[in-house]
């Protein structure tokens, strides 16, 4: 493998613990919360639809139009993510506002403890790495603040290239950007939409997300990309 494509959300990091977003985006407002409120309060938002959390159990129908862009356009995931939000009611004044901030900010997400370490490994050996994620904002300011900004060769976001996973549009534009052939990449995800990237010609690594705090295994992906046993690491070609 020449280069390696990765996904952002439940690959290389996690949002943080819903209750400390909840704390944090009061805090935001000026408003303090007792704990038990905010973890009340954050099974509501989760459930309601959170910017890096599971699907929303419901979309309204006002915020249809708006979920179904949120990937494409900025205004479009700020506004689905935040009308989402506001349909929970705490009763803090710029609440919902808030709690999108939050995720914009790189103390909002956690990197797996195994992120670090795996970029910089293929950076020693020569294996080119792009991040490429469905997603309506700049996660750029994010790396750097990790200090992993020198470990990723390309950043390839739906929002800004107009395409999202699983098309294989979006895949081919990572492997441009890194200047290696399809058949030459491995594309490590969590979902189906990264999977997506068999119909470009890439090799796809899918790793289930982990919870904040804990190693994702992407060990696995040096043994893959740097020609190491693969042992079961469940790999799929086209």
């Amino acid at each position: 493998m020449r280069g390696v494509l990765f996904d952002f959300h439940g690959t290389l990091a996690q949002v943080e613990d819903p209750r400390e977003w909840v704390l944090a985006a009061a805090a935001a407002c000026g408003v303090p919360l007792e704990r038990i409120r905010a973890t009340s309060l954050a099974d509501r938002l989760v459930t309601a639809g959170r910017a890096g959390g599971p699907l929303p159990a419901r979309v309204p129908p006002r915020l249809a139009e708006l979920w179904a862009d949120r990937d494409l356009y900025e205004h479009a995931h700020r506004g689905a993510y935040t009308g989402l939000a506001a349909t929970v009611d705490a009763g803090i004044d710029g609440f919902a506002e808030a709690l999108y901030e939050r995720v914009l900010l790189p103390e909002g997400w956690v990197p797996y403890p195994d992120t670090a370490a795996t970029l910089a490994a293929l950076r020693d050996a020569g294996v080119r790495v792009a991040v490429v994620s469905n997603i309506g904002f700049d996660i750029r300011p994010h790396f750097a603040a990790w200090g992993l900004a020198d470990l990723v060769d390309a950043f390839v976001l739906s929002y800004e290239v107009g395409r999202c996973k699983p098309d294989p549009a979006i895949f081919w534009r990572a492997c441009g950007m890194l200047g290696v052939d399809p058949e030459e990449a491995l594309m490590v995800g969590d979902t189906p939409a990264d999977a997506g990237a068999v119909a470009a010609g890439c090799a796809v690594l899918v790793l289930p997300a982990a919870d904040a705090g804990r190693p994702n295994g992407l060990g696995a992906v040096l043994d893959l990309a740097c020609g190491g046993p693969a042992g079961e690491a469940p790999i799929t070609r086209s």
